[in-house]
């Protein structure tokens, strides 16, 4: 029998093998590979391949502007922190939208169901066809630019779905506060528990000699407050290692050249690569924050990450974070910006042995509930409603 066709669109997504882009959204549709015939979707870069078969998935990506090498808009980062990097990238919004449109236009009807990844551009440009749809939101697409005409599209793409699904109570939250009739399942995204392991720890890897090791892996943006955990700093001897890449970037190692060789920065990283650097590392911070227009960390993958590779973490309890961290049990909570204590969580895990021990364990046990076998069990049940209501 042949397995149903769906056609998962993304604007994050690698961009070729060995990419340091995220890959959750390549991770889950491995996982459903099994029972579905999973493609897709995301939009062209200078270079990349419009069609090949990455890891045993189909991908297609789809032009949206005559000049290959302008298609900048999506990659590398988000799209909003694309804009913010050079303002004149807002031009191209406009032809990101109708790429997409005009891909989904001209191949629906080979596909038995659509699955979109964050409701700004995907939500919003299915909700205008009639084919059932599945509308995955991830965080700042739903807690941010909720003003105007952008807002009665996100409130449109959240009713029309066959179903909403959030990766936090907190997303949930704000979608029934803006299509009160609609009820999203919480399903997060989840780990490659074979990737990540203790195992993979390389000692003195950073040349750190006896200093410990603080580590984070994220896009330098002003949601994942990587400047507070900067000036955290002033209350722990440890060395700090910053793994990604953003428009912040220069700003925050202007602010590090204070403390010298106790920061580096060793920009993007692929999953290869880091499979390695979170072991290495003594204690992983996720110091993510609420930014100026509102928009929070949605879930917090990379924190299932160190969890896997035995590392405990500390964290600001911000977004969807508080979801998977709790306080003293899995990894340390602290307030947004609060950076003295967060020195404090960082200390007592670098310091107590026993404390750290016990994350350790506890973070392991976290990880198995978000397996991505376990994740896609889920997407499937909610595929296989969508599809037998229509």
């Amino acid at each position: 029998m042949n397995k149903p066709k769906v056609l998962m669109t993304a604007s994050t997504f690698p961009r070729y093998e060995g990419d340091t882009e995220p890959r959750f959204v390549l991770d889950l549709a491995k996982s459903l590979s099994e029972e579905y015939d999973v493609t897709v979707l995301a939009p062209s870069f200078p270079g990349a391949k419009l069609h090949e078969v990455m890891e045993g998935v189909k991908v297609e990506r789809y032009r949206y502007f005559p000049v290959n090498k302008l298609e900048t808009l999506c990659y590398p980062g988000a799209v909003a922190a694309r804009i913010k990097e050079k303002k004149i990238r807002a031009f191209l919004v406009p032809f990101l939208i109708l790429g997409l449109w005009s891909y989904i236009l001209l191949h629906r009807k080979e596909y038995d169901l659509m699955h979109a990844h964050w409701v700004i551009p995907q939500g919003i440009v299915q909700s205008w066809f009639k084919k059932p749809y599945i509308l995955t939101g991830h965080g700042g697409d739903i807690m941010s630019m909720n003003k105007g005409f952008l807002k009665d599209l996100k409130k449109k793409a959240f009713e029309k779905a066959s179903q909403v699904v959030v990766v936090s109570k907190q997303l949930a939250e704000k979608v029934k506060e803006m299509a009160p009739s609609v009820e999203s399942e919480i399903i997060s995204m989840g780990c490659d528990t074979t990737m990540f392991s203790p195992s993979y720890r390389k000692e003195n890897y950073f040349k750190q000699n006896e200093k410990k090791v603080i580590l984070f892996v994220g896009r330098l943006e002003e949601v994942k407050g990587v400047e507070y955990l900067i000036d955290a700093m002033e209350y722990t001897e440890a060395k700090l290692v910053i793994v990604g890449g953003g428009s912040l970037e220069e700003a925050l190692k202007n602010k590090a050249e204070r403390f010298e060789d106790r920061i580096e920065f060793f920009g993007p990283k692929t999953h290869a690569e880091l499979r390695e650097i979170y072991p290495s590392a003594d204690v992983f911070v996720m110091s993510s924050v609420t930014t100026q227009k509102g928009a929070k960390e949605g879930f917090g993958l990379v924190m299932l990450e160190a969890m896997a590779s035995g590392v405990p973490v500390v964290a600001f309890a911000s977004g969807g974070i508080p979801q998977l961290i709790t306080h003293n049990v899995n990894g340390l909570l602290c307030e947004e910006k609060d950076i003295k204590t967060l020195a404090e969580n960082i200390n007592k895990v670098l310091h107590d042995d026993v404390l750290r021990d016990r994350l350790i364990q506890s973070g392991n046990q976290t990880v198995k509930e978000y397996d991505y076998k376990e994740i896609a069990r889920k997407y499937s049940k909610i595929y296989e409603d969508a599809m037998r209501s229509v």
